[in-house]
């Protein structure tokens, strides 16, 4: 039986993300990095992809993440927007957060 393709959710500035459950974000005391892991598969984000995974708690918009990046960084919003825009939907598509 073939599987149907999934819908793609597209991430807005609206979006609202969160790790899913089965997604644990942890400091690797050996390397001195984060790393992501989900079942059978691990991610090394670098750090700005965990600064930004740190913010998605399913509370806070893409638009409150990057406002938040943009001081935190002393970049201009708009970059950091694109950014956080492109890191959150890369990160979906592999179904590592849910919006």
């Amino acid at each position: 039986m073939i599987t149907p393709p999934r819908d793609r959710t597209i991430v807005t500035e609206e979006a609202r993300p969160i790790l899913q459950k089965y997604v644990r974000l942890h400091f690797d005391e050996v390397r001195q990095k984060h790393v992501a892991m989900a079942p059978e598969k691990l991610f090394w984000p670098d750090e700005i992809g965990v600064a930004i995974l740190r913010k998605c708690d399913g509370d806070h918009s893409i638009s409150d993440i990057a406002a938040a990046l943009a001081q935190d960084y002393e970049a201009p919003r708009e970059v950091i927007l694109n950014d956080v825009l492109e890191f959150v939907q890369e990160w979906s598509d592999k179904l590592l957060l849910k919006i």
